[in-house]
């Protein structure tokens, strides 16, 4: 199976559950007050062109979180060229979200599943902790890290089926290094990998794709990550932070068509975790509307809006983030900014939901989930 029975099932569950009772508190709609402080916020929507009539998200009044991005600390010991953390949040870097702050919000938004990322999260005073106590609460852990802290930190944890270690890979060994700007990386990353394994833990891959990502190169690496037993690989197009404002290394919506136009092949032959509707969408044969709250982010600021890519403001409580974002000024056709992202964290919950998807598509879910 891709995921575990209990996982699957607890997810199907909450989402059925959700989908049914929305919880009311977080469907209203609120004006929010513009966080002036955002050096990185554009102001400026689409508008309407006369006479269109935008059609609303199937899911405006039913918002429920699905995944919780949880970025304990912005620092790391990298400078990834793709990377906008550390360049936004450049002002925050030294600090850290306390312990009890980042179970809270945990608590506060109640997504199931929780990706834990940064930042290099490795590099957490309390990450073994947070990672207990999050266990405790009973979700599932994505743990998105480097791979260069695995070996130093790896006695903080205990295996659990619900606890992955998710570490990063761009390519193979030079072309790697390149993307995160030092040698040696890679050898560090595989080394953190095979004690994670050898020590009965679960470990899956992430990997972005760059204009100049070579896909052949992709595949040569989950065949050389196959021989090391690791369990599941996750991918995605790169997208154009502002903070990075580098058009040359990112995607358009046809460069991720062109790039993606083989992943079936690929998801057949590896251990892909993203969803064959969320496939089919990367390769332009259908359409999907982005579910940003599905995916929301907590940082040192606070719950960050509209989107873990996009900085428009950062909110207190998780209803403000729910209420006050303005959720129909988003996605693609409304913002430039939304033009050429295709990432998973903006599109898979809306697989998820199965937002335009029909039975074939349902049943076709199913045997990727059970496969």
């Amino acid at each position: 199976m891709k995921f575990p029975i209990s996982m699957t099932a607890s997810l199907a569950g909450y989402i059925f559950k959700n989908k049914m009772r929305p919880r009311p508190e977080w469907q209203k709609t609120v004006a929010a007050v513009p966080d002036a402080s955002n050096p990185f916020r554009i102001l400026s929507t689409m508008p309407a062109k006369p006479g269109e009539k935008r059609q609303p998200h199937p899911m405006i009044n039913k918002r429920f979180p699905i995944v919780l991005m949880l970025e304990p600390l912005h620092a790391c010991n990298l400078t990834c060229t793709g990377c906008g953390r550390i360049r936004e949040y450049e002002s925050t870097i030294t600090e850290r979200v306390p312990l009890e702050e980042c179970l809270m919000a945990v608590d506060e938004c109640g997504a199931p599943v929780v990706s834990i990322c940064g930042g290099e999260p490795m590099m957490y005073p309390q990450i073994g902790e947070l990672v207990a106590g999050i266990l405790q609460r009973d979700r599932y852990i994505y743990l998105c890290t480097n791979g260069m802290f695995i070996k130093k930190r790896l006695h903080e944890f205990k295996p659990d089926k619900r606890l992955y270690f998710n570490v990063h890979l761009d390519g193979m060994e030079k072309n790697h290094d390149i993307a995160v700007e030092r040698e040696g990386v890679f050898k560090q990353a595989i080394e953190g990998i095979k004690l994670a394994k050898a020590a009965g833990f679960q470990v899956c891959t992430n990997t972005t794709v760059y204009k100049e990502t070579d896909m052949k190169e992709i595949e040569e690496l989950f065949l050389y990550l196959e021989t090391l037993g690791v369990d599941g690989h996750q991918i995605a197009p790169a997208y154009g932070y502002s903070a990075v404002n580098d058009r040359e290394i990112f995607l358009t919506r046809d460069d991720v068509h062109e790039k993606f136009k083989d992943i079936a092949r690929l998801a057949k032959r590896f251990a892909i975790r993203q969803t064959p509707v969320y496939l089919e969408f990367l390769k332009g044969e259908r359409d999907l509307p982005c579910t940003a709250w599905g995916n929301p982010t907590y940082n040192v600021k606070g719950w960050k809006g509209p989107c873990y890519l996009i900085t428009d403001g950062h909110y207190k409580t998780f209803e403000d983030f729910m209420t006050q974002t303005p959720w129909e000024n988003y996605g693609h056709g409304n913002d430039p900014r939304c033009d050429h992202c295709m990432v998973h964290c903006g599109y898979e919950p809306s697989a998820a939901l199965g937002i335009n998807v029909g039975l074939a598509d349902n049943l076709k879910m199913l045997a990727w989930t059970l496969k």
